[in-house]
């Protein structure tokens, strides 16, 4: 699976950004899909995370209700819309893919074997 993802830039706190990750598997719904981000300085963190249908998601804490994650199986594309943006949210962005066949929908970084190259994404204050 090859993963390229798009999306980010320079905001103001309180914007928003909407990021992209177009997906190359043949399988796309076989595999759950996570956003992932890392500061300088910090470990990967996980920001959220959707099952193969898309009809389960799950987020950290950090980013509930401001963050949406979905994604597209017939386009093979996951987003993650970002409102309310903070200056901690300012880190490399990316997206993942984890080969998933039972229901759980993991969400640590070593759970998932095919990652995009990573997006920036820097919020002013």
């Amino acid at each position: 699976v090859q993963l390229q993802a798009s999306g980010g830039g320079l905001v103001q706190a309180g914007g928003s950004l909407r990021l992209s990750c177009a997906a190359s598997a043949r399988t796309f719904s076989d595999y759950c899909m996570g956003w992932f981000r890392q500061a300088p300085g910090k470990e990967r963190e996980y920001v959220g995370v959707i099952n193969r249908s898309g009809g389960s998601r799950y987020y950290a804490d950090s980013v509930k209700g401001r963050f949406t994650i979905s994604r597209d199986n017939a386009k093979n594309t996951v987003s993650l819309q970002m409102n309310s943006l903070k200056p901690e949210d300012t880190a490399v962005y990316y997206c993942a893919a984890a080969w998933s066949p039972g229901v759980a929908i993991p969400t640590t970084p070593g759970s998932y074997g095919h990652w995009g190259q990573g997006t920036q994404v820097t919020v002013s204050s």
